[in-house]
């Protein structure tokens, strides 16, 4: 197992009390996997994914409890010195908006080699080429020109590339994708989901996709583990999520997804709002906007409970044994 997070909670002090951003979220990424982490905006996670990279910032962040094992080791107890190690070398990361990631006043050469110079302890020559090379393993054309660019100098595409070309230039055994998509139209998405899926079976590299896009996880993931509200309410495979998804929010979700070949009046969405994280119901937060919600949904927190070899966080699968699904 390359990495394995369990019981991570991460939390914020903010005007108005503590916002429990992560609160037990457990979840494993074996060699050569893609798995996915899905949900609405607030679910945790992005927190979920900067808590792996040590990039909560503290004050008001912080990770109060659990472990995050990368290859069997706690990256929660590493000094702060031996995570800049591990950072963009064995573990990468790419941003939600590479405009905003990227450093408008450095060549996007200057800024992929300062990770091989720091790391794979390479002179600015021997940086400069790899960068040209991982360019052109991205895609960009004519990469020994485009290496002296500025990132305004490029389209959102191809900042997207940039980002991806930085993150893999130490050759990571894990790469965290937080919504590498978002901001690109669907043809550019569609070559961006498939450079990586080419990188990962040639590099051999393990992905960590965050995204709200289920049409993404659909085509990409092995594995998917659901959030909401900082927990995680489902885990499975692609096909057991897709085909028969047990949480209603799983099912909300998907439920959500236009699909061509079903007419519909108005599309459906999930009703209620995402509760207000300082002031959290009392018993599952999902409760006032499920439709399957009874009388202890209000009163008390489902656990994570296994059912025909997955893990769903709902009171009806919790005595399956005894038949009362």
């Amino acid at each position: 197992m390359l990495l394995q997070v369990k019981n991570l909670k991460t939390q914020f002090k903010v005007k108005g009390g503590v916002v429990n951003a992560v609160d037990g979220v457990d979840f494993e990424i074996d060699r050569g996997e893609v798995v996915s982490i899905v949900g609405e905006s607030g679910s945790g996670k992005s927190v979920t994914s900067l808590s792996i990279m040590g990039l909560i910032p503290n004050p008001p962040g912080k990770v109060i409890d659990g472990e995050i094992l990368f290859k069997g080791e706690d990256l929660l107890k590493k000094t702060k010195k031996e995570l800049q190690n591990i950072r963009g070398n064995e573990i990468s990361m790419i941003f939600q908006e590479p405009m905003t990631s990227l450093n408008p006043v450095f060549t996007i050469g200057k800024q992929i080699s300062e990770a091989l110079i720091k790391h794979k302890n390479m002179s600015r020559e021997e940086a400069l080429k790899k960068s040209i090379e991982m360019l052109e393993l991205v895609g960009i054309p004519s990469p020994e020109k485009r290496v002296k660019d500025y990132p305004h100098q490029l389209s959102g595409g191809m900042r997207q590339r940039v980002m991806i070309a930085m993150a893999l230039a130490c050759g990571p055994e894990l790469l965290i994708a937080d919504e590498p998509t978002t901001a690109l139209d669907v043809t550019i998405q569609a070559q961006i989901l498939d450079l990586m899926l080419k990188l990962k079976d040639k590099l051999g590299t393990s992905i960590l996709l965050i995204t709200h896009d289920l049409g993404v996880v659909a085509e990409v993931s092995d594995r998917v583990v659901v959030m909401y509200c900082g927990k995680v309410v489902e885990k499975g495979t692609v096909m057991e999520i897709f085909e028969r998804p047990l949480h209603p929010y799983t099912e909300g979700l998907l439920l959500s997804i236009p699909r061509v070949d079903e007419k519909h009046d108005k599309l459906f969405m999930i009703p209620g709002v995402v509760p207000n994280p300082l002031n959290m119901p009392k018993g599952c937060a999902f409760a006032d906007r499920c439709h399957r919600c009874e009388e202890i949904c209000k009163k008390e927190v489902p656990p994570l409970v296994e059912y025909e070899g997955r893990q769903v966080r709902c009171f009806r699968y919790l005595n399956h044994k005894e038949g009362k699904v």
